[in-house]
């Protein structure tokens, strides 16, 4: 198995782990009942933001708090689902590559959950 080398792979971990989420019971509602999604668009803002945070290119010029605080305000996210998003992008990576990057696209997201989670529930 192959370490994340770039672009491409980042953007099949984000559809990857889509297909997981989507239908999950715990996490799903997020993305099919709280707000409307444009599925091409997020996919792309979503791998621009982490081509930025483990490329280090500038293709992400968002804030992503932002939404994710307007998600909160209209359904609470609390830490089961924080817990449940960081468990199936984990696994959509061991799925898919092994290596430093890998485990930096991972600590990485559980670094942002953890902030995400104190943000949303002070």
């Amino acid at each position: 198995m192959n370490d994340v080398q770039n672009r491409n792979d980042l953007e099949l971990i984000v559809k990857k782990f889509y297909e997981k989420a989507i239908p999950d019971p715990v996490i799903g509602h997020f993305f099919t009942e709280v707000i409307p999604i444009d599925w091409d668009e997020h996919i792309q803002v979503v791998t621009n933001f982490w081509d930025s945070m483990i490329f280090g290119t500038s293709e992400y010029k968002n804030n992503p708090m932002s939404p994710h605080i307007h998600l909160n305000s209209l359904s609470k996210m609390q830490k089961h689902h924080f817990e449940k998003w960081l468990a199936l992008w984990t696994a959509t990576i061991h799925e898919h590559f092994e290596g430093d990057t890998a485990r930096e696209v991972i600590n990485r997201a559980t670094s942002i959950a953890r902030i995400m989670e104190f943000k949303m529930n002070p």
